[in-house]
């Protein structure tokens, strides 16, 4: 369920030349009323590079992904796509949309502790929820990413600050993540596009994911942001199950928390060099679920909480208040 719509959103919706102004709901910002339809682009040489990083948005896998036969292009190692997290083509407000996001960097990250460019911002995901490897900033592909995503942020304001944009906020529990209850929620809402397996469905006409894999080889490796319980349920709160928006949520805080605590605890790829994110370790994230951390909390407080107790900690020992 983290990534429950994702191609769903992506390949039945934004794939099929649905726009942001195609839905009838009240969107948070007017920017999503735009039109985000690639299809109704005319010809020019750069309309032709925003289709093309549309369409490597949404098919990944086939152009620098394990189904691309040029290996040398080959940078992500599983068949998710770009849209399986940033919905719509990167328009559903609260799946992380990607209007703006241009014109937000460079931008400090706290994961590297220094300034980052929106190429390296990309890469990040390259490494992490595609599971492979850094693309050059110089390549086609990266270029025309970059440039579907400005084209995206036509209309944003110069800080490219947007409402709607990151995830939708939950109030966490205040205990841990209910393992059993999580499983449950899985069981009777995420089992029918996901499968009980957790591995999602395929396209018959090109092998691509309609709903991806949750867990397992072709998932997201483990220094994904999604593997944080609280970015999980956030997501998932915002977009679960298929059909939910922003402003009409079905499932429970609760029920969201759980079930991002349960799908994080199977087997996924492991990210090298893990020990080397958040060089500065007062900034790493609560319920980021691996260590080394600044505080004498167990690995499995920060994967399944409560987080409530090192929230207060970092609150009284630095001063810092954290939400995630």
């Amino acid at each position: 369920m983290g990534l429950i719509i994702v191609l769903a959103f992506a390949v039945l919706m934004a794939g099929f030349g649905f726009g942001a102004n195609d839905h009838h709901v009240e969107f948070p910002d007017d920017v999503y009323y735009m039109d985000y339809n690639v299809n109704n682009l005319p010809f020019s040489e750069k309309n032709e590079e925003i289709k093309l990083g549309f369409d490597i948005f949404r098919n990944t896998s086939l152009h620098i992904g394990p189904k691309q036969k040029d290996s040398s292009k080959v940078f992500a190692q599983n068949n998710l796509a770009c849209a399986s997290c940033h919905l719509n083509g990167g328009t559903k407000p609260y799946a992380a949309p990607l209007i703006g996001v241009i014109k937000r960097f460079p931008q400090f990250r706290g994961r590297e502790n220094k300034m980052g460019t929106i190429e390296e911002r990309i890469n990040g995901c390259m490494e992490r929820s595609m599971n492979g490897r850094t693309m050059p900033e110089s390549s086609v592909e990266m270029q025309a990413l970059i440039t579907y995503m400005d084209w995206l942020g036509r209309a944003a304001p110069s800080n490219g600050k947007i409402e709607g944009q990151g995830f939708l906020k939950v109030e966490i529990p205040n205990r841990a993540v209910d393992l059993d209850h999580g499983q449950r929620v899985f069981e009777n809402t995420c089992v029918e596009c996901h499968g009980a397996d957790g591995q999602g469905q395929l396209l018959a006409e090109n092998d691509q994911y309609l709903y991806p894999p949750l867990w397992g080889g072709d998932s997201y490796n483990d220094g994904a942001g999604m593997t944080r319980v609280i970015t999980a349920a956030q997501f998932i709160k915002g977009n679960m199950p298929f059909g939910t928006t922003f402003d009409n949520p079905i499932l429970t805080d609760e029920e969201a928390y759980d079930v991002a605590g349960y799908i994080n605890q199977k087997l996924r790829p492991t990210k090298p060099n893990r020990e080397v994110d958040f060089p500065d370790l007062v900034k790493k994230p609560v319920s980021t679920p691996y260590g080394p951390y600044l505080d004498p909390f167990s690995e499995e407080q920060h994967q399944l909480g409560p987080f409530q107790p090192i929230m207060e900690y970092y609150q009284k020992e630095y001063l810092l208040s954290k939400s995630k």
